[in-house]
């Protein structure tokens, strides 16, 4: 509400509102100056002018008295730049179909399996994953994954990770499952969110280092779920390959890691 400050006996200059200006008689009361009788009072029959303003700028059609704050933007538009941020966020994230074509258990840490894995490069990868306790060794060979393949290497007991094999697990984490890209997507082949549409808007995946020092995997990483078919999201998103969408075998709504 616009207001004006005014010397009106019994109202607070800093309160006083356009519709009291323009529904009451205002009575003019000269503030206290010093004894210098070359000083106006600010409103008085002896100033017309600025009290002629005063009526103009109370009458004006322009001043719209009822006019509230403009208001914060709402749920829906938070949510959806929000939404935006994380999609454009796994665009960075270099994710690909991969084959495991030998894996073994680590020879200094008993949680560890260690895998060779194409990814589609000239060389397989070598990728630690803690999966002794939830997957069984033979399951492993030869198995279609998914690899999260812009991460900086790791030294895990002795040997460097390069990468790692994306799986869903329940809020436990007592039941663990590695995603599995369907039949007939390529080892090698970059994974997207959405339609086929939004394969071509890919753009180039960040580099290790920018991943980690942007936090781009912590950041889209809680957005990742299954839904109540096994199917992999990231939010609305399905989780793409030229093939078909990336699944899990049997846990439904739960954290992808």
């Amino acid at each position: 509400m616009a207001a004006m400050t005014i010397g009106l006996r019994g109202l607070s200059v800093s309160t006083l509102s356009l519709p009291l200006l323009r529904n009451c008689k205002i009575n003019p009361l000269t503030h206290s100056y010093p004894t210098n009788r070359s000083l106006k009072p600010l409103i008085s029959p002896c100033n017309p002018t600025v009290l002629g303003g005063l009526r103009s700028f109370c009458a004006s059609p322009d001043v719209n008295v009822e006019a509230t704050p403009t208001a914060p933007p709402s749920t829906e538009v938070v949510n959806a730049q929000s939404t935006d941020d994380i999609r454009n966020a796994a665009n960075l994230l270099d994710i690909r179909v991969g084959r495991i074509l030998k894996a073994w258990r680590h020879e200094e840490a008993d949680s560890l399996y260690v895998e060779e894995v194409d990814v589609g490069e000239p060389e397989p990868r070598i990728i630690c994953s803690g999966l002794v306790k939830y997957i069984p060794l033979e399951l492993l060979q030869d198995a279609k994954v998914v690899v999260l393949a812009n991460l900086k290497p790791r030294n895990m007991r002795g040997v460097k990770s390069n990468g790692m094999l994306m799986a869903a697990s329940d809020a436990a984490h007592e039941n663990v499952e590695l995603l599995m890209p369907p039949d007939g997507a390529v080892p090698g082949e970059r994974i997207w969110f959405g339609t086929e549409d939004d394969k071509d808007g890919q753009p180039e995946p960040a580099t290790a280092n920018q991943v980690q020092k942007k936090k781009i995997w912590e950041s889209v990483q809680p957005q990742l779920k299954t839904d109540a078919s096994c199917t992999a999201m990231l939010g609305e998103h399905l989780m793409q390959t030229s093939a078909g969408v990336v699944v899990c075998k049997s846990l439904k709504n739960a954290n992808i890691s």
